[in-house]
């Protein structure tokens, strides 16, 4: 199993960290990522563990921070379409593939 992420999930977490990095400090930017790379083994490890969500996507909430990995299984691969904060724009990436 591999994983891939999407260009815009690349860039919600860098709005996360840079976030993170303009009201809190540098360590809770690198937490935020360290929670990231857990959730993505987590999901290589257990592709199911994300609950069903919206349209065949499954949804896996990070544990010390306010954001879900949005994703999808094709084939043997995870594909990150979002990491979406659980307030702010819901639903904004609907249209990714």
């Amino acid at each position: 199993m591999r994983y891939s992420l999407h260009p815009e999930a690349r860039e919600d977490l860098w709005e996360a960290a840079q976030f993170y990095q303009a009201n809190a400090s540098n360590e809770l930017v690198q937490a935020l990522f360290a929670e990231f790379e857990r959730s993505v083994n987590l999901l290589l490890q257990y592709p199911a563990l994300g609950s069903l969500w919206r349209s065949g996507r499954r949804r896996l909430l990070m544990r010390r921070f306010p954001y879900s990995l949005i994703y999808r299984i094709v084939g043997e691969e995870i594909r990150v379409l979002a990491v979406a904060h659980h307030s702010r724009r819901p639903g904004y990436w609907r249209g990714r593939k």
